[in-house]
C-alpha cells in the first residue's frame, strides 16, 4: 500500500502550494483579482508584448487557461492585445494605464504573502529550500511519462 499520506513528500508540496494560492487568493480578491490574472499583470510588467504561449509557459499555466485570463483581463480594460508589427497572426499582451494602477496597488497586498513566508527562514534554509524544490522538479519532470515518440510530455 506504501506510505501513509502524511509520509509522502508530494502531500506536502502540494499542501504548501494550496496555502500559497490561498493566501493570495484572499489578499488579491479585494481588486477581483485571482492568483493567474494577478501573475500576468506582474509578468507582463516585467516583459511587455509577450504571447499568450509564451505567457502560459511563464505562468505555469496552459494556453487553454492562458486565453481565457488574458480575455477576462482585456474585457477588464488592464490589458491589451496588438498584432505584431510582423508576425500579425500573434497577439502582443500589453498592460494598460489601468493594468498597471491595479497592479501597483495589488502588489502590495501581495507581496505580503511572500515576506511573511521569506521571514520564516533564514538566507541559508531558504537557499537551501529553493535547491530542495528545484530537485523536486526536475526528478518529478523525469518521472513523466513518455509520449509514443519516446519524449517526454510537456510541462504546462
Amino acid at each position: 500500500m506504501g506510505k501513509p499520506i502524511d509520509r509522502r513528500l508530494g502531500h506536502h508540496l502540494k499542501r504548501a502550494e494550496q496555502e500559497l494560492g490561498a493566501a493570495k487568493h484572499s489578499l488579491l480578491r479585494k481588486f477581483k483579482l485571482n492568483t493567474p490574472q494577478y501573475t500576468v499583470l506582474l509578468v507582463l510588467q516585467e516583459e511587455p508584448g509577450l504571447s499568450g504561449a509564451v505567457l502560459a509557459r511563464r505562468c505555469l499555466v496552459t494556453p487553454q487557461t492562458m486565453s481565457s485570463v488574458l480575455g477576462t483581463l482585456e474585457n477588464r480594460g488592464l490589458v491589451e492585445r496588438k498584432p505584431h508589427p510582423i508576425h500579425s497572426h500573434i497577439l502582443e499582451a500589453r498592460l494598460t494605464r489601468t493594468g498597471r494602477a491595479l497592479l501597483g496597488k495589488a502588489h502590495v497586498d501581495a507581496t505580503t504573502v511572500d515576506e511573511a513566508l521569506h521571514a520564516e527562514f533564514t538566507e541559508e534554509e531558504r537557499e537551501q529550500l529553493v535547491h530542495l524544490l528545484h530537485r523536486c522538479a526536475t526528478a518529478l519532470a523525469d518521472c513523466r511519462v513518455p509520449k509514443e515518440d519516446g519524449k517526454a510530455e510537456p510541462a504546462e
